[in-house]
């Protein structure tokens, strides 16, 4: 007898098919990214003294705290706890919405959902085919953890509540991801929705770190209440390797299972193909720019770009309030002044320490931005929106060329308004806005170079290899991640930081400005994006 789960196995099957490059290539990319770090850790601070000084400098620092994590205690472990448990986080959180909005909404918005439930398939197969898939991915993820670190002569107990704390939070974004697809219509306001989910719980757990208390000799922070509202911040208060909290495992476990019964109330009381709340109607007459290629791109990528900037502008809001304030956190110790120096690129200034480091986080931000705009366009060729497009007199050069500029102009708006409104909260403080403005602007805008090449490498996966080209895009972003940001702390030789682009930006504000690194990274974005362009104009149409 038929029930509305009928055919949820055969889904499961059909969705790791469908996935049997991408989600590879997202769990290989974060289980590498957490060897390495473990590797760099360990061998950075092999000694009790080395591993003390840097849980210190940790706890005193609310850049530490808002860009790594929670640090809880100076073992080995709980060092590489706080290193490594927020990215991955975001990275297991990043795969999961995405791919339940893949094979929920996405499916729904292009018409496969219509095929597949023409046959033998309940009303909620679907969405229960996805969740199982999100959940094997993330179970696959902690088991992979816990071998990679215990293989690094970690404990298992420690190792075994990274692995869980990092997949609870990838579980627990599918479960926003399972509700966002009900309320839309549309798989890019779907991840939209889930994207400004996720800041907003990167938010809440950077401020609950940044306001915590020092206690126990300066090596163990006690987070603000505002941690606890977030699922980024429930793994990092597992405090792996020191209180191995286990029962914090049922915040996550609760929290999912109200988001999947609500996602599962929904599909009841929405139509197929259509989301809760409807689509509003546009105007009679279309605008003169729309029926051109870039005002078409332009009305693609406009909704993208607004939430991308409504979450960068608090976030730079807030991290330019405390600007003032970060001597009085620091103080004076040698050991804290030698950890804000690695992060802010070899200054004894620490304020500007402090903003170097801030806008290399942010330039990573306006990436993770450019990346999901670009790929955009691999939707709408999968979507079968493109082939009438090119039908006109449309090329493809002109069509590519036009999202392009949409999301280059678009990396330099969230640019400045990243410096903007850092400067402005900070002069605020400082009573010196319209100076403050000037300068970390012109500061926010030196990293646009290096964010169009992560973005030029997006196209010449989309124009050479669109069946890749989502994972390797993102796997390509936590590499940058990995090797630009973290690099300085993980202590990576300089051979493979420069592998990212962001090495090669001068810190700035506690730098000078030099122009032949980012005249460099301006002339290999050209050049790939241009690569990219001659190969999607080759080759045929991918569904």
């Amino acid at each position: 007898m038929a029930t509305q789960f009928t055919g949820t196995i055969r889904l499961v099957r059909l969705a790791l098919r469908r996935d049997r490059i991408q989600l590879p290539v997202w769990l290989l990319a974060l289980i590498a990214l957490q060897a390495i770090a473990a590797s760099s850790v360990l061998g950075l601070y092999p000694t009790d003294e080395d591993l003390l000084s840097i849980a210190i400098a940790t706890a005193q620092s609310p850049v530490a705290l808002a860009t790594n994590g929670l640090i809880s205690g100076y073992s080995a472990g709980a060092v590489l706890a706080s290193q490594i448990v927020m990215p991955l986080s975001l990275g297991a959180a990043l795969m999961s919405s995405l791919l339940v909005v893949r094979h929920t909404r996405q499916n729904e918005e292009t018409g496969r959902a219509e095929l597949v439930e023409a046959a033998v398939v309940g009303r909620k197969a679907l969405l229960t085919a996805a969740l199982i898939v999100a959940v094997a991915a993330n179970a696959v993820l902690a088991i992979s953890s816990v071998v990679v670190l215990m293989a690094q002569g970690l404990p298992p107990g420690g190792s075994l509540a990274i692995g869980l704390g990092i997949a609870s939070v990838g579980i627990s974004f599918a479960g926003i991801a399972a509700v966002t697809s009900q309320v839309t219509d549309g798989a890019r306001t779907a991840n939209g929705l889930a994207g400004a989910a996720l800041a907003a719980a990167f938010v809440l757990r950077a401020v609950g770190d940044m306001s915590g208390t020092v206690v126990e000799g300066g090596t163990r922070v006690i987070s603000g209440f505002a941690s606890w509202l977030s699922p980024i911040g429930w793994a990092e208060q597992i405090r792996p390797y020191d209180d191995n909290a286990w029962w914090v495992l049922g915040l996550p476990a609760v929290f999912t299972l109200v988001t999947v019964a609500l996602a599962f109330l929904l599909t009841e009381r929405r139509d197929f193909g259509a989301g809760l709340v409807a689509t509003r109607r546009g105007p009679a007459r279309a605008s003169r720019s729309l029926p051109t290629p870039l005002g078409a791109a332009w009305r693609i990528q406009r909704g993208i770009l607004f939430w991308w900037g409504v979450g960068i502008g608090f976030i730079a809001l807030v991290y330019g309030a405390v600007g003032d304030q970060i001597d009085d956190f620091l103080g004076e110790g040698d050991q804290v002044a030698e950890a804000m120096e690695k992060l802010g690129g070899g200054t004894s200034d620490m304020v500007d320490a402090y903003f170097a480091t801030i806008f290399g986080t942010m330039a990573i931000a306006v990436a993770a931005y450019a990346v999901q705009a670009l790929l955009r366009m691999r939707a709408e060729e999968v979507a079968g929106r493109l082939e009438p497009v090119l039908a006109t007199a449309v090329g493809r050069p002109r069509w590519l060329s036009s999202h392009v500029v949409v999301v280059a102009a678009g990396v330099v708006a969230l640019q400045l308004l990243t410096g903007a409104a850092m400067g402005l909260a900070y002069g605020l403080v400082t009573a010196d806005v319209p100076g403050n403005v000037a300068d970390l602007s012109v500061a926010a805008l030196v990293f646009v170079p290096a964010i169009l090449v992560v973005a030029a490498i997006a196209v010449l996966l989309f124009g050479g290899l669109p069946l890749w080209a989502s994972g390797l895009s993102w796997a390509t972003l936590a590499l940058c991640l990995l090797f630009g940001l973290l690099g300085p702390l993980l202590g990576l030789p300089d051979f493979i930081r420069d592998l990212s682009p962001f090495s090669h930006v001068p810190p700035l504000p506690a730098a000078a400005v030099t122009a032949a690194p980012l005249m460099w990274l301006a002339a290999i974005a050209v050049a790939l994006a241009a690569t990219g362009a001659a190969l999607f104009r080759r080759r045929d149409l991918v569904m």
